[in-house]
Parts: C-alpha cells; sequence; structure tokens
C-alpha cells in the first residue's frame, strides 16, 4: 500500500474517532419528542425508563447537567420533589463547576464545534433550575429550603442584571421574583416579599416588549386576605421548543455568499453525506448554526374552579419559556454564525493544504497524469474536506423538557376542605382535558399551593 493511500486513511481515521468520541451532541430530537409525548400522556415511569436507557448514548458524560434537568423535570412532575431536588442538585452543582472550566474547554470549539463544551446551561434555564427547586420543598412543606433557592436565584439574577444591564437580553426573570415574593410573604417577611415584588414588576415591564408577556394582575374580593387563606394553582403548560442543525454552504473565495441552505436536520447520516458531497467538491465550506422548532400543543389556557362554581379564575401567562428560549437563541446567532464561518474557514484552510499534500504524494506514487494519480487526489481531497465539513455541526441542546409556558391562577377561599377542577381549554374554547383536586386544605391567612403539567 502507497505512502499517500496510509497517510490519508490515517488522516480519516484519526479525524473520525476525534469528531465522534469527542461530540457529545446530547439528545436526538426524536428523544427529545419521545420524552415529551411520555409527558403529555402522565407516563412518568415511561419517561425515567427511557432517560435511564438513553443515558450514556444520548448523552454522555459532557451532559450530564442535562441529563439531570430532564430527570428532574419528569419527577417534579411525577411529585416525586424529594427526588426531583436530588437530581436539580446534581445539574446545578455540575453547571456551577462548568463555569469554571469554561475557557479551558472553549479552544476545542475552534476545530471541531461548540458540542465539544460539556453543557452547562443557560441563564434562564440556571435561574428556572432554582425555580423547580424551590417549588420541590413548597411542596415537600419545608419553606425554610425553598427560601435558600428563592435567595440563590435573586443572587444569580442580581450579578446577570448588573452584567447585562444596558443590554436587551433576557438578564432577570419575573416569574422567578414574583414566586419569591409570595414565598417570602408566607413566611412574614414583609420587606423582602415587597423587594422581590417590585423586581417581578420591573421585570414584567420589559417582558411585555421583550418577550409579548403583559404584568399579571391577580383580582381579590375586598377586605377577604384577612380572614380567607389562598390557594395558588400553577399550570405548567405545552412543551419548550426543540433546537435543531442547519447548514449553509458559503463559497470558497466569495466571502459571506449564500449558496445553500438546509432544512431541519438532526446529526445523522444524510447530513453526513450532504457534507462531504460539498468537501468533495472542494470549493465552499459547511457552516452549521441551531435553529428553534416549535412541537405543536393543543391547550393554550386553562380555568379553575372550587367547589361547584363557588369560585373560580382564569389562569395568566406568567412565563413565556418558548418565546424567552427563542429570543435567547437569537440575541447570541450573529455571534454563533460569526464563530461558525470562521472556524469552518480555518478547517477548510487546513483541508485544503492536506489535500494538496495528499495530492502530490499521489503524483509521485502514479504519475502526475495518470488515472490513479487523478482517483488518488480525488479520494484525498473527498476526505480531508469532506470530514472538515462533517465535523461542522450545530449546538441544538437546550432543557428541552421544560414547559413552554408557567402560568397561574389565584384564589382566596375560605378555610375548610375544598374541590378543585381545573378545565384546560384550545385556542377556540374547547375543553381538552379536566383535572380534579378533592380535598384541598385551605388554612386561614395561609397559601396552599398546586401544580400539574399538560404538554397535549
Amino acid at each position: 500500500m502507497s505512502r499517500s493511500i496510509r497517510a490519508i486513511e490515517a488522516v480519516a481515521c484519526v479525524a473520525a474517532a476525534s469528531f465522534f468520541s469527542a461530540c457529545a451532541f446530547g439528545p436526538s430530537g426524536a428523544e427529545k419528542r419521545d420524552l415529551n409525548a411520555f409527558i403529555a400522556s402522565g407516563n412518568y415511569q415511561g419517561a425515567q425508563q427511557l432517560l435511564e436507557r438513553t443515558k450514556q448514548s444520548q448523552y454522555g458524560r459532557k451532559n450530564m447537567v442535562l441529563y439531570y434537568l430532564d430527570l428532574g423535570t419528569i419527577l417534579h412532575h411525577e411529585g416525586q420533589y424529594a427526588n426531583s431536588d436530588a437530581a436539580f442538585d446534581r445539574a446545578e452543582r455540575r453547571s456551577e463547576e462548568l463555569y469554571t472550566k469554561s475557557l479551558h474547554q472553549a479552544a476545542g470549539t475552534l476545530l471541531l464545534n461548540d458540542t465539544t463544551m460539556d453543557y452547562a446551561a443557560r441563564p434562564y434555564e440556571r435561574a428556572l433550575l432554582n425555580v423547580f427547586r424551590a417549588l420541590d420543598y413548597v411542596f415537600l412543606g419545608k419553606p425554610d429550603e425553598a427560601l435558600v433557592e428563592s435567595r440563590k436565584v435573586e443572587q444569580f439574577l442580581d450579578e446577570l442584571n448588573r452584567d447585562l444591564q444596558n443590554k436587551p437580553d433576557y438578564k432577570d426573570d419575573a416569574f422567578a421574583r414574583y414566586l419569591d415574593s409570595l414565598l417570602y410573604a408566607d413566611e412574614g417577611m414583609a420587606d423582602d416579599a415587597r423587594i422581590s415584588r417590585q423586581a417581578a414588576l420591573a421585570a414584567y415591564g420589559w417582558y411585555a416588549s421583550l418577550f409579548h408577556t403583559p404584568t399579571p394582575h391577580f383580582e381579590f374580593p375586598p377586605g377577604s386576605e384577612k380572614s380567607d387563606g389562598e390557594l395558588v394553582f400553577i399550570h405548567y403548560n405545552g412543551v419548550a421548543p426543540r433546537l435543531v442543525s442547519r447548514t449553509w454552504q458559503v463559497a470558497w473565495g466569495r466571502a459571506l455568499i449564500l449558496t445553500r441552505s438546509s432544512g431541519d436536520s438532526e446529526v445523522n447520516d444524510a447530513s453526513f453525506q450532504e457534507a462531504l458531497n460539498a468537501g468533495i467538491a472542494g470549493h465552499a465550506i459547511t457552516v452549521a448554526y441551531p435553529d428553534y422548532v416549535q412541537d405543536p400543543y393543543r391547550i393554550v389556557s386553562s380555568q379553575v374552579e372550587v367547589d361547584d362554581g363557588q369560585a373560580s379564575a382564569d389562569t395568566l401567562l406568567m412565563e413565556d419559556v418558548s418565546e424567552i428560549a427563542r429570543r435567547d437563541l437569537t440575541d447570541r446567532l450573529p455571534l454563533i454564525k460569526l464563530r461558525a464561518v470562521a472556524r469552518a474557514t480555518v478547517k477548510y484552510v487546513l483541508a485544503e493544504a492536506a489535500s494538496r499534500a495528499a495530492g502530490a504524494e499521489c503524483d509521485k506514487q502514479y504519475g502526475a497524469k495518470s488515472m490513479g494519480a487523478k482517483f488518488c487526489r480525488a479520494l484525498a481531497g473527498g476526505l480531508a474536506h469532506g470530514l472538515a465539513a462533517a465535523t461542522e455541526v450545530a449546538d441544538t441542546r437546550s432543557w428541552s423538557t421544560l414547559p413552554a409556558q408557567i402560568r397561574m391562577a389565584r384564589l382566596r377561599l375560605a378555610p375548610g376542605r375544598h374541590k378543585v377542577v381545573v378545565r384546560f381549554m384550545d385556542a377556540a374554547g374547547v375543553v381538552v382535558s379536566t383535572a380534579v383536586f378533592n380535598d384541598v386544605v385551605i388554612s386561614q391567612s395561609k397559601r396552599t399551593y398546586l401544580a400539574y403539567r399538560t404538554a397535549s
């Protein structure tokens, strides 16, 4: 076997091994849809089993934060609040560790792609992690521990707000602040509750323009706060959007001229083949970037009715997770694309150099004008450019088991046991499904919290 062929095979094997071993893409689109299908049907055991089966193959070491976020979410909706918090705790601890390592890992993104980085969660995901942990403790009847999570999320958001004060980015979380205000008030911490409520209202002020979420206003009967208790119902609705990888090709020597773009793409044989075809042509660089796809869900609103119509209230939108996720990506996309083009260009130059060196060896081995040399050069160029292009995939990792929306209803009720019926409606107001909570205990001057997830 010639030196040129051996060199080509060696380069191909090393590049392919590096690519497929170093890049943990995270859960595939099919995995995300399957998980959300289990959630929509209320089959949380099935969702847990799927997570366990795919822990290594779909998540892997680089995506343990994402694995525990998904696990914590499923356990929370199943009512396993202690286990849910344990999963979220592991996600939070690992995420904090990764923030200190991110600069060291960033070097891998230059020659491969962003999936070489361990997933550490986006800022809105970090905030919602602590929101879920706080609610886990609320449902466990541990208000002190819930307040610990409230303080943690407020510290994180305060730092984020300082860093992004003059930028039109997600820099605070209105729902997290609002929930904190309720939890502080529950424990008689009036000043802390007031500060958190003011922060929530300030955040909702720019939520309206940035995320199309109006400031929620709850109406209560006059004077009812002294004698009654309160029901707080939280409706987790829909499914968060999924990230997919899109690619386009830029003609070499004609900077940033779009030549071809793809539709939705998972990391699969088809996208690899497309990249190889572009590489064999040798006149373009393949660039990948992430984009969101919103899977449909039918339920858009909900209404809480107590004691066969004695009291009722519509839920209000508190957090549009889908819109926050989309805007977060929109804000980052110009930089993502710029880095992707620069990265793909570097890989193209390296591949071109390797291709020409191998081509020279082919000419020596077979003779410059022979068919063997032509075939050898084509093979060398195809492998070099194709593998460089195929390693360019977008980072499609996100906390996709989150709901699309977080909604809330608040009702002042007389102390005692109550029957609570929640109706979930589509855009036409037709009832899609119903949840019934019997013997809900309301205590005087206290809040009782309920939560329910729909994803269909």
